[in-house]
C-alpha cells in the first residue's frame, strides 16, 4: 500500500509568542517494510531554521525556531510512504514458540547482541511506571511453559475487549495507574498499559507511533496512534495493537518508537509569551 500522510498541528495563543523552540517527530521511519518516498515540513511563520537528526532511538527528528512575535502557529508534515505487509517480508505468519520463561532469561543472560539490545526495554520509564497491578493483571495470560507469542497476543486481545476506548477519560499526563484501574482510555493509554504488564515480567516492550487507515471498527484513525512492539529472542520484533485487536501490516505506517510516548512526542517545545493556549491536530492518511 502507497499512502499520502498530512498531519497538521495548528497552535493558537492568548498573547504573543515572541520566540519559539520545537521539536517533532513527525517523519516515517525507513524500514524493511516501509520505504519513504517523500517527506516535507512546514511551519507558518517562517522558522529561522529547521534541523533534521536522527535522535537515540534511530527516529527521524526535526527541530526549528521561531524568532518573530506571532499569535499562532502552524506546522504540517506531509508525507509519501510505501509500507508492505510485514508478514510477508519478516515471517510474521510463523509464530515463534520460545516460552515467555525462556525468552526472559535470554534477554537477562544478554545472550546475544539483539537480546542486549532489547534489554533497555525492560525497564519503568517516565509514563510507563512500575504499577503493581499490572503484574498480576500479566500472570493472568502468562501461565507457566506457554509462548512468549501467544501470551503476548492474548494480552493484546484482553486488553481490547476489557478497555472501552473513551476520548473523553484521559489525557496524556493521566497517571498510568489511573488508567488501568478506570479501564478507558485511548490508543497511548493501552499501548502503555501493555507495555508495563510485559515489563513487568521482565520481557522487553517498545512504543511504536504512528498512523493507521480507517475502516470498519478501527479505532485511532484520522490522529495519531500507537501500539506495541515485543522482543523476541532469535526472532526479533513482533508488533500488537491492542487498540484494534490486531497485528499491524500494511494498514499502519510507523513514525517512531521508543520507551513510551515521551521519547516520540509528535511536537513538544518551548514558548516565551502565549499566555493560554490552544491545539488543534488534523490527521489524514489517503491511500494513493
Amino acid at each position: 500500500m502507497q499512502y499520502e500522510v498530512t498531519h497538521t498541528t495548528r497552535f493558537s495563543y492568548e498573547a504573543p509568542v515572541t520566540r519559539c523552540l520545537n521539536e517533532v517527530h513527525l517523519t516515517p521511519r525507513e524500514l524493511p517494510f516501509q520505504q519513504v518516498r517523500k517527506a516535507t515540513i512546514k511551519v507558518e511563520p517562517t522558522p529561522l531554521f529547521i534541523r533534521h537528526r536522527k535522535d537515540y532511538f534511530g527516529n527521524d527528528v526535526s527541530t526549528f525556531a521561531v524568532m518573530d512575535v506571532h499569535h499562532s502557529l502552524t506546522a504540517t508534515a506531509t508525507s509519501l510512504v510505501e509500507v508492505h505487509d510485514i508478514a510477508d517480508l519478516k515471517g510474521e505468519a510463523v509464530r515463534p514458540n520460545i516460552s515467555w520463561e525462556d525468552a526472559r532469561a535470554m534477554i537477562a543472560a544478554s545472550a546475544d547482541e539483539s537480546c542486549l539490545a532489547a534489554s533497555e526495554f525492560l525497564y519503568p520509564s517516565p509514563y510507563v511506571p512500575a504499577v503493581s497491578a499490572l503484574g498480576t493483571y500479566a500472570q493472568e495470560t502468562f501461565v507457566p511453559g506457554r509462548s512468549l507469542f501467544e501470551s503476548a497476543k492474548e494480552l493484546s486481545h484482553r486488553i481490547y475487549t476489557e478497555f472501552k476506548y473513551d476520548p473523553k477519560a484521559t489525557s496524556i499526563d493521566m497517571p498510568l495507574a489511573e488508567a488501568f484501574r478506570n479501564h478507558r482510555g485511548v490508543c497511548q493509554d493501552f499501548a502503555h498499559i501493555m507495555i508495563g504488564a510485559l515489563r513487568s515480567l521482565r520481557l522487553a516492550a517498545r512504543y511504536v507511533s504512528g498512523y493507521v487507515r480507517s475502516g470498519s471498527k478501527i479505532q485511532g484513525a484520522q490522529a495519531s496512534h500507537a501500539w506495541v512492539s515485543v522482543f523476541i529472542p532469535g526472532s526479533g520484533w513482533f508488533t500488537f495493537d491492542p487498540t484494534n485487536n490486531v497485528m499491524p501490516t500494511n494498514g499502519h505506517v510507523t513514525l517512531a518508537w521508543g520507551r513510551d510516548y515521551g521519547d516520540v512526542t509528535p511536537i513538544k517545545g518551548v514558548t516565551l509569551g502565549g499566555g493560554g493556549q490552544t491545539i488543534q491536530v488534523e490527521v489524514y492518511l489517503k491511500p494513493v
